[in-house]
């Protein structure tokens, strides 16, 4: 089984093309800053990830996602290569996306607007959420008995 499951914040604007043709095909690339779990020498650090999204899911893309965006995605990893023009072989990774939703309220996604490392101010949890949980605060990890 080939499934992929991450969060994090978008390093830049997504990169949108469409496919030429009778009925082209929006293509959507953008890279995911994620932090990693464990810090090293006290200093967080990230993993940064090629995604890559195809029709609506891109079009959505185009449409909503900007640099600090945090966003939650599912997909499949994907393995590729290529000769580059001076005829070196390059292996690529990236993850093709399936499903993506963000990962926090817009108010807290501006307040993080170009910087995907700064904390955004915390949200007042909210109970009520009509599901039956309560939303918890980034930034809250360190506080949690379990991490």
């Amino acid at each position: 089984m080939n499934k992929v499951i991450l969060m994090g914040r978008l390093t830049r604007d997504p990169e949108v093309r469409y496919s030429q043709g009778d009925n082209p095909l929006a293509i959507a690339r953008y890279t995911l800053a994620v932090d990693r779990r464990f810090k090293r020498d006290g200093e967080a650090t990230a993993d940064f990830i090629s995604c890559v999204a195809f029709g609506k899911q891109a079009e959505h893309t185009e449409k909503y996602y900007r640099q600090g965006l945090k966003v939650t995605i599912s997909g499949r990893i994907q393995t590729g290569s290529y000769t580059n023009k001076d005829g070196v072989k390059v292996y690529t990774t990236e993850v093709v996306v399936e499903e993506q939703e963000f990962a926090e309220s817009k108010a807290a996604s501006d307040a993080n607007a170009g910087s995907f490392h700064q904390a955004a101010p915390a949200p007042a949890p909210v109970s009520d959420a009509g599901d039956g949980f309560m939303n918890i605060p980034d930034g809250i990890d360190e506080e949690l008995p379990f991490n």
